[in-house]
């Protein structure tokens, strides 16, 4: 599988990467995924603290112990777990950053993190100091590097004029085209590599298309508007081809990203993602169909 370098770090991951939130907590499956992944040349592996209540990246860790170097691991931190474990809150502070670390590394198994992500962020966190924990982090070897998941164009830009991240995960897809004006472009332009989620837009752009909607439709999309589009654009750019092809290479067809993370819940929806992503790239020209005919949105209550 092809690799990308992600922004302006020495990581090169692979164009698909594997979003282990789906994986489970039985452990058998749950590594029969991950080996999987591995055999497909997958090497980007993102979790989080938040996941499991940290099970997950427990889980994560013990599955990837074998070819720790050879692989390119990501969690993220931000969410503390509730004394009771009914939910958590938000804390972006220095403190709470510098001590979830060492937890995450006892939980993986490693001694650093590749890449070290805040899971979210405002405008309200303290950003300055959330910022320097991540620098310090970086400078004492626990982490490699350090970006954001977010997909708030105003943090983004914060981050970009304060921080030195190397990534950006946000949500992007055909259904989901909210980053093309405000942050992929900007985000490319200074170096800052984009990981992708959420690319079948909820099994929509799978090849189940409309068995996977709705009634309260998807985004700035309703049933109505989703059983006109779909079929449509199955005729038009996937006659005879995939519709997980057409989705997973309508993200890589934009500069600005690295890879895209797509979840599984079993070994045979990671072949069927990888060979998507081994698959054919879009022409331009069906590149500018699928824009004529989906929703250029833009981010309205993300500030």
């Amino acid at each position: 599988m092809k690799k990308r370098r992600l922004g302006h770090s020495e990581l090169y991951v692979s164009e698909l990467g594997l979003g282990c939130m789906s994986i489970g907590t039985e452990e058998k499956a749950a590594r029969n995924i991950i080996e999987t992944a591995l055999e497909e040349g997958i090497n980007y592996f993102d979790t989080a603290d938040l996941y499991d209540f940290g099970e997950n990246e427990r889980i994560v860790g013990q599955a990837l112990k074998s070819v720790r170097e050879k692989v390119i691991l990501a969690t993220k931190v931000g969410n503390r777990p509730k004394p009771d474990k009914s939910g958590w809150t938000w804390d972006a502070s220095k403190s709470y950053i510098k001590e979830e670390v060492k937890n995450s590394l006892k939980r993986l198994g490693t001694d650093y993190v590749d890449l070290y992500q805040l899971h979210g962020g405002t405008m309200e966190d303290p950003i300055d100091e959330t910022i320097e924990a991540f620098e310090e982090l970086k400078a004492e070897g626990f982490i490699r590097y350090y970006g954001i998941s977010s997909i708030r164009p105003n943090v983004i830009r914060e981050y970009i004029k304060k921080s030195s991240i190397v990534s950006v995960m946000m949500q992007y897809s055909i259904l989901d085209r909210r980053p093309e004006e405000e942050a992929l472009p900007l985000l490319h332009e200074h170096g800052i590599g984009v990981v992708t989620r959420g690319p079948l837009a909820k099994g929509l752009l799978s090849d189940q298309l409309l068995n996977k909607a709705s009634e309260k439709g998807y985004l700035d999309y309703n049933y109505e508007d989703l059983s006109d589009i779909l079929p449509q654009l199955k005729e038009k750019v996937a006659p005879s081809r995939s519709f997980t092809e057409v989705a997973l290479q309508y993200n890589l067809a934009n500069p600005a990203v690295a890879s895209v993370v797509a979840g599984a819940s079993s070994p045979e929806q990671i072949k069927s993602n990888a060979a998507a992503v081994r698959s054919k790239a879009l022409t331009v020209e069906e590149v500018s169909i699928i824009k004529e005919m989906t929703k250029a949105s833009t981010y309205l209550e993300h500030r």
